[in-house]
């Protein structure tokens, strides 16, 4: 199948697809006797696996360790475990420091009168590093 089938089966764009094979992420696909590439059904799976991780929030480089993980009949499923509580851990760290945000910029609107004046807290928030985070 050609790039845009196999895009439209995967949910991942023609232009990521060939970044994909770029960086090694993905196998590049056969090509046809006119040049173009042609996706197998296991190009396509290989894809929505892709997919599926990077919407998860894995790396690229973690989404490479999940593929050969997933293609090695002889994993320990340890492994595969291992690599989603580090994750875990690291999206819950994204979310602390992220409420870390969201509180400071609800304090400065929160001072913030927002009106005609010039003052403004938020912008004094801004240029001030100590006020901040």
């Amino acid at each position: 199948m050609n790039i845009g089938k196999a895009s439209s089966l995967s949910g991942v764009a023609a232009k990521t697809i060939r970044y994909y094979e770029g960086i090694g992420l993905l196998t590049p696909a056969a090509r046809k006797a006119n040049g173009y590439r042609d996706y197998s059904d296991s190009d396509v799976a290989n894809l929505q696996f892709i997919f599926r991780a990077r919407n998860l929030g894995f790396t690229l480089k973690d989404t490479e360790n999940l593929i050969n993980l997933w293609q090695d009949q002889h994993r320990a499923s340890a492994d595969v475990k291992k690599m989603a509580l580090d994750h875990i851990r690291d999206i819950e760290l994204r979310i602390e420091e992220l409420s870390e945000v969201r509180d400071t910029l609800v304090d400065l609107t929160e001072k913030c009168h927002g009106d005609d004046r010039p003052d403004c807290p938020i912008i004094q928030g801004l240029a001030n590093r100590q006020q901040m985070i």
